[in-house]
């Protein structure tokens, strides 16, 4: 077979891009897409109507007044309807829809797969406790996070919502039959921090209504939710924890369905395995390598600890964090990375009261729905001030100046922000509801590398040596959630593993250890990262002297947070080995 001539390539693959963005209209029109288009519109409103909090984050707000039904019944009656709609799905004909609505069918049957593997198989309403605590929490945190109506409104709503929680946690005594005993842990531990939330921070954030007859209702309904989550530790503690003998690990079988339906990952996992393997021997060579370009005199681990002596003063953190966001920025811009739509730069604020336990730093941007509160914040945990300095500088040690940048990278420029930008765009509602978290995250990641790689730092090693223990903990992640699901880790063999292998102090170990054994594919971050990297690559072999990185990465984020292996298919015609 003849090889195509570079623009020949470039012409096909970009009237395929241009075709999976919506461009060919005429065809539509001619095609199966307006179907589709129904049942798919009306498989988002019932998400919406099944997960109310969720629909609120999206900025659909015609759910607001309500909390999602935790009752097993519930569950019983998603799975009915999910499988009916996945049946209609089936029934599609993908040969008669235009390849933009062929891939939102790929990506809305895989998610629909998604749904029935938790209702069915990993069933965290029957395994996890935190499910309905944390649940609940977020029930009422995206009522107060973002002022996308009058508080007097907002509040009206919540307290909707706050009548129902009470209920909520009565069905998890009913619902928790099989909890794994650090499930249970966990969610003791963590019941008093979203106690708190209610009995301080919802408080505050309406502090400014004044309608007494509004407050008297609210403060009633949320003193009862405050009262609900002390009797639900005490059941946990006195009642579940006792006979919490479950396992929390998922099985090689599920561990595959699960890759499958949310990434269209169906690589073997003793070859993903392999792959981790790879990846963290090199980025611990390039730590290595990193940390002998700064001081050759000293340990790695040594040259690291004094890299992090570098830190800000909490005062100065935000603004020395703000300040880097705009130079990052102005560095996407001028050595054209990345195409940036017109926006507000995102606002450095300091992270609220009730997510400083859970967060060191987020980017908390508006829904891809939201018209109203579009603004978007860039949180970031300051230490107490109450503690001693001694306290305080261990705290601020995390904020080492070359760690700011690269979280920066990851979170705003041009990871996750640049995202949110182009997110009210995408081609169709479907993928601004649903998403392949190894594109999501894995872009993120993949920008850590790639912005060092373009220059950014050039001549400052300890900025690679940030970069790459960044990535050396997404390396163990993806390693220890294969095990720990698959082949019987234990929690503390993936804790020592991340001091070990990641270089990780031991609160973060432990932290990491114990997310993975509910996060259980944790390891999308670097599955992302390569295979973005990988096709990168095939991109720019098939396009030879034709290709431009801007282009690629213009390219790669306005298709939106497709699973991988549909973006392939999108930008080279074919899914091909994904890593």
């Amino acid at each position: 077979m003849r090889r195509l001539g570079s623009t020949l390539v470039a012409l096909l693959l970009t009237a395929g891009f241009l075709q999976a963005c919506g461009t060919t209209s005429d065809q539509a029109a001619d095609s199966g897409d307006d179907a589709f288009r129904r049942l798919a519109a009306e498989i988002l409103d019932y998400t919406y109507r099944q997960n109310p909090s969720n629909a609120t984050y999206l900025g659909i707000h015609t759910y607001d007044d309500r909390i999602p039904d935790y009752s097993a019944a519930a569950v019983t009656a998603n799975v009915d309807a999910v499988k009916s709609y996945r049946a209609r799905l089936d029934g599609i004909d993908a040969g008669s829809l235009t390849l933009d609505a062929q891939l939102d069918l790929e990506q809305i049957k895989h998610a629909l797969d998604g749904m029935l593997l938790r209702e069915q198989v990993i069933r965290p309403w029957a395994k996890n406790p935190d499910t309905y605590s944390s649940g609940i929490t977020n029930d009422a945190y995206v009522m107060i996070s973002r002022s996308f109506a009058p508080a007097e409104q907002r509040l009206r709503s919540l307290t909707s919502r706050l009548k129902m929680m009470p209920a909520a946690l009565a069905h998890a005594r009913k619902n928790l039959d099989d909890s794994p005993r650090i499930y249970t842990q966990i969610a003791i531990d963590q019941v008093d921090g979203n106690r708190d939330f209610f009995a301080h921070d919802v408080p505050a954030a309406f502090a400014g209504v004044k309608d007494p007859a509004l407050l008297a209702e609210f403060g009633k309904a949320n003193d009862a939710v405050v009262t609900a989550l002390g009797d639900y530790k005490s059941w946990l503690e006195n009642d579940l924890l006792p006979r919490s003998n479950g396992s929390f690990a998922y099985g090689a079988e599920t561990y595959r369905k699960v890759l499958d339906a949310d990434e269209m990952i169906t690589t073997p996992l003793p070859d993903l395995l392999s792959v981790a393997n790879e990846d963290l021997a090199r980025n611990q060579k390039a730590f290595a390598e990193a940390a002998r370009q700064i001081d050759p005199t000293k340990a790695p681990l040594n040259v690291l600890a004094d890299v992090q002596k570098d830190f800000p003063p909490a005062s100065d953190l935000l603004a020395v964090t703000q300040a880097n966001l705009d130079s990052l920025a102005q560095f996407v811009r001028d050595r054209q990375i990345v195409d940036v739509p017109p926006a507000p730069p995102a606002k450095v604020v300091e992270t609220p009261p009730f997510m400083r336990a859970t967060t060191s730093a987020s980017m908390d941007i508006p829904g891809p729905f939201e018209k109203v509160a579009t603004e978007a914040y860039f949180n970031m945990t300051l230490p107490d001030p109450s503690w001693p300095k001694d306290e305080q500088d261990e705290f601020m040690s995390q904020w080492y100046r070359p760690s700011i940048s690269n979280v920066s990278v990851h979170e705003a420029w041009p990871g996750h922000y640049l995202q949110f930008l182009y997110a009210k765009d995408y081609p169709s509602d479907v993928r601004k509801v649903f998403g392949a978290t190894s594109n999501f995250e894995g872009w993120a990641h993949y920008c850590e590398q790639m912005m060092l790689d373009e220059g950014l730092h050039a001549d400052d090693p300890r900025y690679r040596l940030a970069q790459v223990q960044d990535a050396l903990l997404r390396d163990v992640r993806f390693i220890v959630g294969i095990k720990m699901h698959t082949e019987g880790m234990t929690v503390e063999q993936a804790q020592r593993m991340f001091v070990d292998q990641a270089y990780q102090p031991g609160p973060v170990a432990e932290s990491e250890a114990k997310r993975g054994t509910s996060d259980a594919t944790y390891g999308y971050y670097t599955m992302g990262k390569l295979a973005i990297l990988k096709l990168r690559d095939d991109y720019r072999k098939a396009l030879g002297d034709a290709f431009s990185l801007k282009a690629f990465h213009d390219a790669f984020v306005r298709i939106g947070p497709l699973p991988l292996p549909l973006i392939r298919k999108v930008m080279l015609g074919h899914t091909g080995d994904l890593f």
